[in-house]
């Protein structure tokens, strides 16, 4: 077989995000999957560090980085259609599924057992919720940095996605929100950068 897997992952940066929306600054699920595997990775060293909660933040990186790489072959398919109901959700579902076994076998055979883990394996699924709660932040940042843009498009979803992390069961999350969440409200000015001494 054709080892295609690593050009199909570079082309997540042609997938859109929020394809329903009007986006002020477009967002593809490469940038999207970069900054997830930058929370996910933050909340596993809070987790570990912070509340003494056996976490391998590493692997916490690996999966979120492979989250939405079935987005590849499938597209991404809108919150609001993707949670309309139990249906479709668990038929998507099905569909992430079979395209994240299918990029895995287009990896040699002697590196595949390294990936499995991390894409549909026990790590994937023991690392769900932190890696959901990273994909959830993430979203919440990305609706700030719309809104701070002027864009009011965006606002609906940044209430409904706030509401849904403050009512997250994670510490990390809430340690998170606490902590680094207000910073997102910052110019760059405010953000210290341009300070002199730096």
């Amino acid at each position: 077989m054709d080892n295609n897997f690593f050009a199909l992952i570079s082309r997540m940066r042609y997938i859109s995000r929020w394809g329903l929306m009007r986006n002020s600054l477009p967002e593809n699920i490469q940038e999207h999957s970069h900054m997830v595997a930058v929370i996910a990775h933050a909340l596993g060293v809070i987790r570990r560090d912070v509340y003494g909660i056996p976490c391998n933040p590493d692997q916490c990186a690996s999966v979120a980085l492979y989250h939405d790489a079935s987005e590849i072959l499938t597209g991404d398919l809108p919150t609001p259609i993707k949670y309309n109901n139990q249906e479709i959700m668990a038929a998507y579902h099905e569909i992430e599924d079979l395209a994240s076994e299918k990029l895995l076998r287009m990896l040699p055979p002697e590196l595949q057992s390294s990936f499995e883990p991390i894409m549909i394996g026990d790590a994937a699924k023991e690392l769900h919720p932190i890696v959901k709660a990273a994909d959830k932040l993430s979203a919440y940042i990305k609706c700030i940095e719309e809104r701070k843009a002027g864009n009011n498009e965006f606002l609906s979803a940044e209430k409904q996605t706030r509401d849904s992390l403050l009512r997250s069961d994670l510490p990390e999350v809430k340690y998170f929100m606490e902590n680094f969440i207000p910073a997102f409200e910052k110019t760059l000015d405010e953000l210290g950068t341009m300070k002199q001494g730096i």
